[in-house]
C-alpha cells in the first residue's frame, strides 16, 4: 500500500494539484496559466532531482563493469517513476497550453474539445512527440530487451534530467519579474553548461566507456553496437541537439539586448513569450 501511494502515478499529478491550490493563495495576482505553468515546472525538478540522484546511485554501482552490473534501482524507477511521469507530463504539459491561450480570451479556448488537444499536439509536436517514444520504444526496449544488462548506461541516461531544473528555474524567474535579475543570468549559464554536458557530450562518453569496456577506440564502437541501438541514440540525441540551438540562439538574443543602453521595455521582447 505504501509503495502504491508513494509511486510516480500518485506523487506527480498528487503534487501537481496540491500547487494548484497553494500557489493562487500565495501569489493572488497569478492567473490560472500563471499557477499552472509554476506548477508544472516544481513537479517536473522534482522529478529531475528524483531521476539524477537515481542516475549518480545506478551508475556509480555499475562502473566496474558496466555491461553485466546491474542495481535494482535502474528497472525499480523506470516502472514506477519513469512512466508515470512521463504520462503526467503530457497532460501537464497539455493543461499549461490550454490555460496560456485561454487567459487570452481565444473563442477555441472556452473550453476544452478536440481542437485545442490538436492545436497543442501541433505546437508543441516535438515535445509531445519525445515523450510518446519514450514511453513506447525507449521505455520497453529498457524494461525487456537488454536482458538485464547495461545499468551502468541506463543510470547516465537518467542524469539527462538533471538540466531540467535550471530550464524550469528560469521560467520561475521570468514569472517572479526577475529576468534582468544576476540570479537569471547565472542559471541561464547553468542551463547552457548542463544541458551541453548531461544531453549531448554524454552519448560519446558512454560511447566512450564502451569501447573502453572492450579495448576497441572511440570510432570503432558505433560499428560494434547493433543498427537499432545507434539509431535509437541518435533519436535520442537529435532533437536534444536542435533544442540545444535554441537555448544558445535565446541567450545570445538576451545578451545582445542586455548591452543595449537604450533599450527599453516596448522595443525587447516579451520574456513570458520565449
Amino acid at each position: 500500500m505504501l509503495q502504491v501511494l508513494a509511486c510516480g502515478a500518485v506523487v506527480f499529478p498528487g503534487l501537481f494539484f496540491a500547487l494548484r491550490k497553494i500557489l493562487p493563495c500565495v501569489f493572488k495576482h497569478w492567473s490560472d496559466a500563471d499557477v499552472v505553468l509554476v506548477s508544472e515546472r516544481l513537479v517536473s525538478s522534482l522529478h529531475a532531482l528524483i531521476a539524477t540522484t537515481v542516475g549518480v546511485i545506478v551508475a556509480s554501482s555499475c562502473r566496474e563493469d558496466v555491461i553485466n552490473d546491474t542495481h535494482w534501482l535502474a528497472n525499480y524507477f523506470i516502472v514506477w517513476y519513469g512512466v508515470p511521469y512521463m504520462t503526467y507530463d503530457i497532460f501537464a504539459m497539455y493543461l499549461s497550453h490550454y490555460h496560456r491561450f485561454r487567459v487570452k480570451g481565444l473563442e477555441d479556448y472556452k473550453q476544452h474539445s478536440l481542437r485545442t488537444v490538436k492545436t497543442f499536439v501541433r505546437r508543441d509536436f516535438l515535445l509531445v512527440l519525445h515523450h510518446i517514444a519514450l514511453l513506447t520504444i525507449l521505455l520497453p526496449v529498457t524494461l525487456f530487451s537488454r536482458k538485464d544488462q547495461g545499468d551502468f548506461f541506463i543510470g547516465c541516461l537518467f542524469l539527462t534530467e538533471l538540466s531540467t531544473p535550471f530550464v524550469s528555474l528560469g521560467k520561475i524567474f521570468i514569472q517572479l519579474s526577475l529576468q534582468e535579475s544576476w540570479l537569471h543570468k547565472a542559471n541561464g549559464g547553468m542551463v547552457i553548461l548542463t544541458f551541453f554536458l548531461f544531453r549531448i557530450a554524454l552519448f560519446p562518453y558512454m560511447y566512450w566507456v564502451y569501447g573502453r569496456h572492450y579495448g576497441i577506440p572511440l570510432y570503432s564502437v558505433p560499428f560494434h553496437l547493433p543498427l537499432s541501438t545507434n539509431l535509437g541514440n541518435i533519436c535520442i540525441l537529435a532533437p536534444q541537439v536542435y533544442w540545444f540551438v535554441l537555448l544558445c540562439r535565446k541567450g545570445l538574443r538576451l545578451y545582445r539586448r542586455s548591452r543595449m543602453p537604450d533599450s527599453s521595455p516596448a522595443a525587447a521582447d516579451n520574456p513570458k513569450a520565449d
